[in-house]
């Protein structure tokens, strides 16, 4: 392991040190400090680390490091399983690449217009970031051109496998140049990953931090119910041990609608993610939840995939999973970045069988039973300290967050420090506002042109 753990020692570009300084990045975590060093130096790199372990900026950065803006090219292409993961990437590299003027970075996923995404191909994005499925589309339609790519990623390579994209994955890999670099990036190591890796790497480095990273503290506990109080216990556990962020996990999205109306009906606000969701809709679900402006999120284990919110406070589980690896990676969500967690679980007398299929699995770790304690504060930890604001412009109105701070701010406006998450997307943008600021921010909005154009301005609910 690496002694060096400042992003400051690292040969990276000045802007993009600048800008990690302003984000607030200043020391690596496990997999960064293993990772860049080599990426810098153009290696080809086999890493295993857990999710939230800060891979996406280790990827970034070294295809940032060595992007040439200048060249009006596709210079490269990261891969991820799901389009919610894909769409968190290329944000996420968009936030370190802020400082770059002019670069080009395009989410190209299933569930979005084909002929919206055809459009902006046209303009040779110098990074993509999408699922194989309709990347390949594009690729068989000639819309992408991959001659002058540089750099290939393949994020959470284990669950692309899991999901039966090998065909997908052959068929682009037709299109990439055999001279590049090739990074996977894997939470397991299966065969399918060692085989893949060997086929489409030169003599990668191998890295595996998980056995270096600190364990995740969180506290798990389940609670006995019955089939007709289950809906009930849960606003219970939710009171008494909820935090500001919840994830609850369902077996089934009937499930997740149920139980978000019954939590709405409780006063709770509460939002599903499920399957029967279009794109915009699962946008501002996500949205919503991760600024803070919902307290709890209730989705099913296919729903959730590529879900990355910082600071869970606590995972339940309205039902156990059939498998102990998903209830592994359910509560795997909570107790990050050396934060203390909580996960509970709400079983059923004939569900016992799971729990101790789930307890063989974790010989280190107790699941206590207890009972639920009447919560004295109510739903006080559970309120909202935000509240979602839509715009009828984005990114392809030429907005970025600036402007839509500036308008909140200007003459007289809310205060900087009330203005929460701004996410911007291709014709449609959000901005998160302390509750007690809501009005004066939707006049603002509405009443003052954004870049010489009014835009509307509403709450999402």
């Amino acid at each position: 392991m690496t002694d060096t753990t400042e992003f400051s020692t690292l040969n990276l570009k000045p802007e993009l040190l600048g800008n990690l300084v302003d984000l607030g990045y200043t020391e690596m975590t496990l997999v960064q400090a293993e990772t860049l060093p080599l990426l810098i130096d153009g290696m080809d790199v086999l890493a295993r680390a857990k999710t939230g372990s800060g891979k996406t900026a280790a990827f970034g950065l070294g295809l940032l490091n060595k992007l040439d803006v200048a060249s009006f090219s596709t210079q490269a292409l990261v891969l991820c399983p799901t389009r919610e993961l894909a769409d968190q990437v290329a944000k996420e590299i968009r936030r370190l690449a802020r400082a770059i003027p002019n670069i080009k970075i395009l989410s190209v996923c299933g569930g979005s217009p084909v002929r919206a995404q055809t459009a902006s191909l046209q303009r040779s994005p110098h990074i993509i970031v999408g699922t194989p499925g309709r990347v390949h589309k594009h690729l068989r339609d000639g819309k992408i051109n991959l001659g002058e790519l540089q750099t290939f990623v393949l994020d959470e390579a284990d669950r692309m496998l899991d999901m039966g994209f090998m065909d997908e994955l052959d068929a682009i890999l037709a299109f990439v140049p055999a001279d590049r670099q090739t990074l996977l990036f894997s939470a397991t190591y299966p065969e399918a990953v060692a085989d893949i890796s060997a086929r489409v790497q030169r003599n990668p480095k191998t890295v595996d931090v998980t056995d270096d990273e600190q364990p995740a503290q969180i506290t798990q506990t389940w609670c006995s119910v019955t089939r007709e109080n289950r809906s009930a216990e849960l606003v219970r556990v939710l009171r008494a041990w909820g935090g500001e962020l919840n994830l609850v996990f369902c077996n089934t999205k009937l499930d997740c609608a149920e139980v978000a109306r019954h939590l709405q009906v409780e006063n709770i606000v509460a939002l599903a993610l499920h399957g029967d969701l279009d794109q915009a809709e699962r946008n501002q679900v996500l949205v919503r939840f991760s600024n803070r402006s919902a307290s709890v999120l209730i989705a099913t284990d296919v729903a959730a995939r590529g879900l990355d919110v910082k600071d869970i406070d606590a995972v339940f589980n309205y039902e156990l999973p059939a498998q102990a690896e998903i209830y592994i990676h359910r509560i795997g969500r909570t107790g990050r970045a050396g934060k203390t967690g909580v996960a509970v679980s709400l079983i059923e007398d004939r569900e016992m069988w799971r729990l101790e299929e789930i307890e063989k699995s974790l010989p280190d770790a107790l699941i206590q039973q207890r009972g639920i304690p009447d919560a004295k504060r109510g739903d006080e930890s559970l309120i909202p300290k935000f509240t979602t604001i839509h715009i009828s412009g984005g990114r392809k109105n030429k907005l970025r967050p600036g402007d839509l701070l500036g308008a909140l701010t200007a003459q007289g406006g809310i205060p900087g420090d009330a203005v929460g998450s701004i996410d911007l997307f291709d014709i449609y943008g959000y901005v998160a506002v302390q509750n007690a600021h809501v009005n004066k921010a939707l006049q603002q909005l509405s009443s003052r042109p954004i870049k010489g154009r009014k835009y509307r301005a509403r709450v999402r609910r």
